[in-house]
């Protein structure tokens, strides 16, 4: 049992280090600015991890870092981010989330705000790396940061998408470790620029064809091929 503690302890240590750090690469790049966007991470014990209200994810304190239980209460810590309530559904709905990231970055923020962007897939099969990062993005319609009803549209979802895109707000994006969501973050971010880059030029998407192989060799689930999970 003692060892058991240990170990949740050394990994709790290390998840306040990682979100640290990873908060800070995405600030540094300009993915989120001033004290935009939060990071959360499940823990041992069903608990979690996630940055404070009104905190800049580039200066974060690993000491500081919300403690939640399992029901969302806060344990200890600074007070969380107002997008708890977004978190928790997230969380309740997909079961292999481990970590979520949300960001203000700039061009998946402005791909939410165009009139042809299909809820069901916000970006066309563009690439074979956003595909396996990402799978296909959702975007929900237009809620105020921390308005709970948001919970609603995430469980709307019903746990079918890794990859959310908030209109006028932003990305929510989840995956089964930190590494994993941040990376899947930065790959939206880049296709949303690709996106926006080609608007109106005719580009060549990836083939229905195409993406059927990436699904067969790489396992990839959208929500019409995979289980949703």
């Amino acid at each position: 049992m003692r060892q058991a503690g240990m170990t949740a302890m050394n990994n709790e240590t290390r998840l306040r280090e990682d979100i640290c750090r990873f908060g800070r690469s995405l600030f540094e790049r300009g993915l989120t600015p001033g004290s935009s966007g939060n990071i959360s991470v499940k823990l041992d014990d069903d608990g979690w991890l996630v940055t404070p209200t009104n905190a800049s994810l580039g200066f974060l304190d690993p000491a500081r870092l919300s403690r939640l239980d399992r029901r969302g209460r806060l344990v200890s810590g600074d007070a969380p981010t107002k997008e708890v309530p977004l978190h928790t559904a997230l969380y309740d709905t997909r079961g292999s989330a481990r970590a979520i990231v949300h960001l203000h970055s700039t061009h998946s923020v402005a791909l939410s705000m165009l009139p042809e962007v299909d809820p069901r897939a916000a970006l066309p099969p563009m690439t074979a790396y956003y595909l396996m990062k990402c799978g296909a993005t959702a975007l929900v319609p237009y809620y105020r940061p921390g308005d709970p009803a948001v919970a609603d549209a995430i469980k709307g979802l019903a746990g079918k998408y890794s990859s959310v895109l908030l209109a006028n707000h932003g990305p929510v994006v989840a995956g089964d470790t930190l590494e994993a969501a941040v990376f899947a973050t930065e790959e939206l971010e880049e296709t949303a620029k690709l996106y926006l880059l080609l608007r109106g030029m005719n580009p060549r998407y990836l083939s229905p064809e195409q993406v059927t192989d990436l699904v067969k060799v790489f396992g990839v689930t959208l929500p019409e091929h995979g289980d949703g999970h």
